[in-house]
Formats: structure tokens, sequence, C-alpha cells
């Protein structure tokens, strides 16, 4: 994956798990709201991102699985 790609799924963790921690406090409910359509459209960001990434490999199964 180039660079901007596993950065973005990064940040992306990070921001769901800072939303998540802030749905358990007494976060005003109009900020929660916008933190999680924000969210939505990261992750839909980031998917697009991973998925055209012009990341290529020369390994396929065989290199990884039963390897002995």
């Amino acid at each position: 994956m180039k660079k901007i790609a596993i950065k973005l799924v990064w940040f992306t963790t990070v921001y769901v798990f800072v939303f998540a921690g802030l749905v358990q406090t007494n976060a005003p409910i109009a900020i929660l709201m916008l933190l999680y359509g924000i969210g939505i459209l990261l992750i839909l960001f980031m998917v697009y991102a991973v998925l055209h990434d012009d990341y290529k490999t020369t390994k396929t199964f065989k290199d990884w699985y039963n390897n002995y």
C-alpha cells in the first residue's frame, strides 16, 4: 500500500476508538452526531483508498501457507 493508504487506515482506526470513548461520556449529542457523520465519510474514503491503491506483490497463497 502507498504510505497515504496505511496512514489513512491508522487515522481512521484511532478516530473510531476516540469516538467510541466519547460516546461513553456526557458529550453533547450534536457533537457526537457530527463526529458520527464524519466517521462514516472517513470509513468510506478509507475503503475507497485501499481498494484503489496500486499495491502489487509477487507473493501468492502458496508462499504464505503450508510452507514446510
